[in-house]
Formats: C-alpha cells, structure tokens, sequence
C-alpha cells in the first residue's frame, strides 16, 4: 500500500515543480496567444477578455455619432461639474462639445453657439444621444423620455437628471 501512494505523489510533485518552470524559449508559442500569456495559465492567473470596442454593432457597423457621443459622455459619469470646463471638470456645453468632438464632430464651445450652428436639424421624437435644450442656456444629451444625461449644476456630478414639471427640455435636435 506504501508503493502506491508514493507512486501517486510523484506525479504531482512532478507536474507541481514543472508548473513553477517557465517554458524553454525554444518551445513554440501557442498559437495566437502571447508568449507572456502562454506560461500564465500554468501559475492560476486571470486574464481578462478583450474589451469589445463600444464604437460598433454586432455585425461590425459603425454607431450613429449620437451614440458615439452619449457613450462617451456616460463614461465621463461621477466628474464635478465646473463653470467653463471641457475635462475632466464639465459644464453642460463643454460635456456635450467634448462628447461629439470623440464622435469626430465638432461643435462650437457654448450652449448659445451650439444652438446656433448649422450642424443641427430640429427633431419631435428625440433618441438617445440627441440634444435636449432647456431654453437658450442648457444643453444636455437626451437618454430616454424622463432622463437626460448631462453636467446639470454646481454640486451635483455629471451623470443622469430626471426631468419633469417645472424642468422640461424645450427643444430636440439631431447633430448631421
């Protein structure tokens, strides 16, 4: 009986020194893995899976640049809103400007010049990522009916606002 336990550990001290070795640099690579990558699953270590870019569907279209820029804005999310700021503190143009401009359309610096530019086309029926105005003054990107995402006031972080009586969007648009 003695035998046959020490038979049976021998093969795992085995295989546990040879875990520990790193491979010879003459043993061919794994293919399509990294060298590096290759030798960690001997020693337990987690990998993490590639980050699919956000720019893209499924099928590999590109995102409309509204969604572009709304996901670019939501990652902005929990950054202090600061008077004139276009990173990483935000007012409500400056967020908006910055988001479009990582869409790859650039838009004027102020909420008065964005209204103002020919890049936007009036819309009833406003999708995520769309422009909601409150007046003249505001801007916020539109994320669904009751919600919109933006850098609101002093002392609140950018991220979500719940709109309703009292605080409405007045207008929508579409950037072309």
């Amino acid at each position: 009986m003695l035998g046959n336990v020490a038979a049976a550990a021998i093969p795992v001290g085995m295989a546990a020194a040879f875990a520990c070795q790193a491979p010879p640099a003459s043993a061919a690579p794994l293919a399509g893995v990294h060298p590096a990558a290759s030798a960690s699953h001997l020693t337990g270590a987690r990998h993490r899976r590639p980050v699919r870019p956000a720019a893209r569907h499924r099928r590999g279209r590109r995102l409309p640049a509204r969604l572009r820029a709304y996901a670019w804005a939501k990652r902005q999310s929990g950054h202090p809103y600061a008077w004139g700021g276009t990173g990483p503190g935000y007012d409500c143009s400056g967020l908006v400007m910055m988001a479009y401009r990582h869409a790859g359309i650039h838009l004027p610096r102020t909420t008065y010049r964005i209204l103002a530019s020919p890049l936007l086309r009036r819309v009833r029926h406003p999708r995520k990522g769309d422009l909601a105005f409150y007046g003249p003054g505001h801007v916020e990107l539109f994320r669904t009916r009751g919600y919109t995402f933006g850098a609101h006031d002093y002392g609140s972080p950018v991220g979500l606002t719940r709109y309703g009586w009292g605080w409405v969007p007045t207008a929508y648009y579409r950037v072309r």
